[in-house]
């Protein structure tokens, strides 16, 4: 229960609204029990006077009363399903919202040890599945809780002692069978939470992953794990729902019992009347609307199964202490980069070996660097570093002569321009894929970026406004990096780190993205990683590194004269 309580803060923001909710559903619930219970005693109480006491009987009151009941309960239905989803809609997005800002942060050293689809399913299924915390467990219970003082104390009015001993039925129900299937539902909840996941993690993994699956003849093993994977889903499906039944059950055998209870107790007379007549119909009739209104209680807490385990795998997420924290203290904008970085060791989480050992490098404004390397060497850990997505332990990085540590984030993302390895392309239009680089840019600007990467054949059909992604236009891997690009242009920081920018590119189109980087970076500070060696002659300065060490450094002639590494690589083309 203690999950909760970060949660619970939540609704705190809509008290009112929700608190109007619960009124509305006490009130529908009370209107159903005056409904019944009168309606019940009135065509009761009119067989028993007959045809002979038509003329005595007051009958336009009662009609009146059931009349009045009964609109109540359609119009507080409507009005309590309409608050209360719009109370419970508020609390998701503010949900929402928050879990998302606290993932930001995180990102990525938080969220290096989540696959992509299990983090989806935590964000996504786990935060909706904590709006039946309202719905299907505070709601019902506060408004059970409340319909059995005031049914209490209605009928102690005709009978103290009746309307005591429904009242204590309805009492020892209501603390003693939300518990009790609470302990019985909450394995199967927290199995039903965990296969959910699960389930939906394999299902994306093999969507995603399907050609490569059926290329090595795996498709039909990944298939029989989804489907042993979806059979505990079920199970765990399956046992909930018996428990639902059971607990239906048990509360229609306790409503029975209360029900004869109060027959048998009725018709030795109410109050001081030794001959009630309909008044044996009116605390039977409200016996049975009582329990009627008691019925969503015991599944409550079978949901708080659900509940809880997903609050939990979200607190997983979100309770992590950022890796990186920004300060709040804004820097100046910055106009030229210049970078200095003094004994840099870096070493990931978890991992035994260091990533980058002792990496000293300086860069002066309008200096294009090129970092060369094996695969695993160091290169794009350090690129890493420079943009924060990770903090070392030991060196430091300064910008300009401010420690990289120093600045807030606003300013470091605007300093900074980076074309990744990885180029996540949105679901959008093209306008909305390139204005992420620049919000401002005019439709013009757009278009020019694009031409300048040789990209403008996106525009022939339907324009900046063609959607890509998802239900749109795919674009291959080059077509990727030469948006990536186009974003870093439109970005126009003083300081570019580009990570593999001509990787899946042919060798007409890297010689035109090559000279295209040589004419827009001409006043800027270059760091760019590759395996490529074409247009190196061209950067002021060629880093080698080898097992996360700088092994070499000076320009294109110099590495060449000296026979080392660069030039062994030279030498294998």
């Amino acid at each position: 229960m203690r999950a909760l309580l970060p949660y619970l803060a939540l609704y705190r923001r809509h008290k009112w609204l929700l608190s109007l909710g619960v009124v509305l559903a006490i009130i529908t619930l009370l209107a159903s029990i005056g409904l019944l219970t009168l309606s019940g005693w009135f065509l009761s109480a009119s067989a028993v006077v007959g045809v002979a006491g038509l003329y005595s009987f007051n009958y336009m009151l009662p009609a009146a009363g059931v009349r009045g009941a009964a609109i109540t309960r359609t119009a507080g239905r409507y009005f309590e399903r309409l608050v209360s989803h719009d109370a419970t809609f508020r609390v998701l997005q503010h949900l929402r919202v928050s879990t998302f800002s606290k993932l930001l942060p995180l990102s990525p050293a938080g969220l290096a040890c989540f696959r992509q689809g299990e983090l989806l399913n935590r964000v996504v299924a786990d935060v909706d599945t904590l709006d039946h915390l309202y719905l299907r467990v505070i709601s019902p219970l506060v408004g059970a809780f409340v319909v059995i003082l005031v049914v209490t104390f209605g009928l102690s009015f005709l009978d103290t002692t009746l309307a005591l001993t429904l009242g204590g039925i309805l009492l020892v129900t209501l603390l003693l069978l939300p518990p009790l299937f609470y302990r019985a539902g909450q394995p199967a909840g927290e199995a039903l939470t965990v296969q959910r996941g699960n389930y939906r993690q394999q299902l994306t993994s093999w969507l995603q992953s399907h050609a490569e699956l059926t290329i090595f003849g795996a498709a039909n093993r990944a298939r029989a794990q989804l489907d042993a994977t979806e059979s505990s889903w079920q199970e765990a499906q399956r046992r909930q729902a018996e428990l639902t039944a059971l607990s239906q059950a048990v509360m229609l055998l306790i409503s029975g019992i209360a029900v004869l209870t109060m027959l048998w107790m009725a018709s030795a007379g109410v109050g001081d009347n030794p001959s009630p007549g309909a008044l044996i119909a009116l605390f039977v009739f409200c016996a049975l609307a009582a329990f009627e209104a008691m019925a969503p209680v015991t599944g409550a807490f079978q949901h708080l199964g659900q509940v809880i385990a997903s609050a939990l795998r979200v607190t997983q997420i979100t309770s992590q202490v950022p890796e990186v924290i920004f300060p709040e203290a804004e820097q100046p904008e910055q106009h030229k980069a210049a970078l200095n970085i003094l004994d840099l060791n870096f070493t990931y989480p978890g991992q035994k070996h260091p990533a980058l050992k002792n990496i000293s490098l300086r860069v002066s404004p309008g200096q294009r660097i090129a970092i060369l390397g094996k695969t695993g060497c160091g290169k794009s850990t350090l690129l890493q570093l420079l943009t924060r997505a990770w903090d070392a332990r030991q060196g430091e990085i300064q910008l300009n002569g401010i420690a990289l540590s120093d600045f807030d984030e606003a300013t470091l993302r605007k300093t900074t321009s980076v074309v990744p390895q990885r180029v996540h392309l949105f679901s959008a239009t093209l306008r909305d894929n390139l204005l992420l680089a620049s919000p401002e840019a005019s439709d013009a600007r757009l278009s020019t970026a694009l031409a300048q990467v040789g990209l403008e054949k996106l525009l022939e059909d339907g324009g900046l406004n063609s959607w890509l992604g998802e239900g749109g236009r795919q674009l291959s891997g080059g077509e990727l990096r030469r948006l990536a690009i186009a974003r870093a242009i439109l970005h126009n920081a003083p300081l570019m780190l580009l990570d593999e920018p001509t990787e899946g590119l042919d060798a007409e189109t890297e010689r035109q993205i090559l000279d295209l980087l040589t004419e827009v970076t001409r006043d800027k500070t270059v760091l760019m990683v590759t395996h490529r060696l074409r247009g190196l002659n061209a950067f002021d300065s060629i880093i080698v590194m080898d097992n996360g060490q700088i092994i070499e450094q000076g320009n294109h002639a110099e590495l060449m004269a000296s026979g080392g590494r660069y030039y062994q690589f030279r030498q294998r083309l």
